[in-house]
C-alpha cells in the first residue's frame, strides 16, 4: 500500500515513540492511541514527567503554512489565558518531522464532557467562546479557508458521486437531495446577508471541550477556519433554552449578532453532507470501512437522502 491509500501504514508503535524521543524526550514505553480518525493520536508516557499527547498530521491534508497558522492561534489563545491545550515547543518549532510523518506534541489535559443541560456551564462556555472571538476577531487566516459550500458542499458532493459507496441506483437522488440542499442553503446566507468572518475553533462540539473542577478546556483546533461566530456556538445547544444559555454568557465578554441563528439550519445542513462526503474521501484509509461499515449499505445512502431532503425543507 502506499501513503495515499493506507497513510498511516508505517506509523507503528515504534515510530511513535522515536519521534517524540528525537524532541529530547524520554518516554517509557506506554502508549495509548486516543479516538482519532483524520489524523492518529496517541498518548506518550514520559519517565519522571507528565505524559504528552503526541498528534500525527494526515498527509496531503493540511499545508505546511496552515498548520503552523493553526498552532499560532492556539499559541495566542493561550497567551490570552484562555484555557485551549496549545503545541509544546523544541529548538523554537511546533511543527516536527520524523520519518516522513508531519506532527505536534501538546501537553495531556484530561477531563469530562460539558454537562449541555447545565445553565452555568453553558454560560460559562459562552463566555470562554466569546473570549476566542474576541482574539480571532484580530487578523485573518491566510492559509486555512472559510466555512462556505465550495468547501462543506460541494468538495463532498463529488467525493460521494465519484465514490463507489454509492449504489448506482442511488447516484440520481443523491444528486438531487444534494444539489436541494445546495440551493437552500446559498438562499438562506444570501437572506441573511453579510455577517463578520473571524477565526474559529471551527469544530466546538461537546468532545472538543473537556471539563474538570477547575473549569473547561478547549482541544484540537484542527478545523480552525474562518466563519461566524454562530458556528463555534450552535453544537453545543441542544435546543433554544440552552443556545439562550451560551448567548447570555457570550454577551457578557463580547457583543453577538443575533442575525447568524439564522444560518443555524443552514451550517447543520452542510456539516452533514460534508460527513457522508469526508467519509467517502477517507475510504481507502483502512480505519474507515472498520469504524463506518454500515456506510457500505444502501440503507444507509437511503436514509442520508431522506435525511438531505428534511434539512432542506427545513431551510424553505
Amino acid at each position: 500500500m502506499d501513503s495515499l491509500s493506507a497513510p498511516y501504514a508505517s506509523l507503528d508503535p515504534d515510530r511513535v515513540l522515536d519521534a517524540v524521543t528525537a524532541c529530547g524526550l524520554w518516554p517509557d514505553g506506554r502508549l495509548l492511541a486516543l479516538n482519532s480518525y483524520e489524523n492518529r493520536v496517541w498518548q506518550v508516557g514520559i519517565e519522571d514527567a507528565a505524559p504528552v499527547i503526541a498528534k500525527f498530521y494526515r498527509p496531503h491534508r493540511w499545508s505546511d503554512a496552515a498548520i503552523l497558522e493553526e498552532h499560532a492561534f492556539a499559541q495566542e489563545l493561550a497567551e490570552a489565558d484562555i484555557p485551549v491545550v496549545a503545541p509544546l515547543v523544541f529548538g523554537g518549532r511546533t511543527l516536527l518531522h520524523h520519518d516522513g510523518f508531519r506532527y505536534a506534541l501538546t501537553p495531556r489535559r484530561g477531563g469530562r464532557a460539558p454537562s449541555l443541560e447545565s445553565t452555568e456551564q453553558l454560560e460559562w462556555l459562552g463566555r470562554l467562546i466569546a473570549r476566542i472571538h474576541s482574539v480571532g476577531a484580530r487578523q485573518p487566516f491566510e492559509h486555512r479557508g472559510r466555512i462556505d459550500c465550495a468547501t462543506l458542499i460541494e468538495q463532498p458532493m463529488r467525493a460521494v458521486l465519484a465514490s463507489s459507496l454509492l449504489p448506482p441506483s442511488l447516484h440520481a437522488a443523491y444528486r438531487a437531495a444534494a444539489e436541494r440542499v445546495d440551493r437552500a442553503v446559498a438562499d438562506r446566507f444570501a437572506a441573511v446577508g453579510p455577517v463578520r468572518q473571524l477565526r474559529l475553533h471551527g469544530d466546538c462540539h461537546p468532545g472538543n471541550v473537556l471539563w474538570t473542577d477547575a473549569g473547561p478546556h478547549f482541544v484540537d483546533l484542527d478545523d480552525a477556519r474562518m466563519g461566524p461566530a454562530v458556528q463555534d456556538l450552535w453544537m453545543l445547544a441542544n435546543d433554544d433554552k440552552a443556545m439562550n444559555a451560551l448567548l447570555e454568557g457570550y454577551q457578557h465578554m463580547r457583543e453577538f449578532d443575533f442575525g447568524e441563528l439564522a444560518l443555524v439550519p443552514a451550517l447543520r445542513a452542510m456539516r452533514q453532507l460534508h460527513y457522508a462526503g469526508w467519509i467517502a474521501t477517507r475510504w481507502h484509509d483502512p480505519a474507515f470501512p472498520a469504524a463506518f461499515p454500515f456506510v457500505a449499505e444502501p440503507r444507509w445512502w437511503e436514509q442520508h437522502i431522506a435525511d438531505l431532503h428534511e434539512l432542506a425543507d427545513e431551510l424553505l
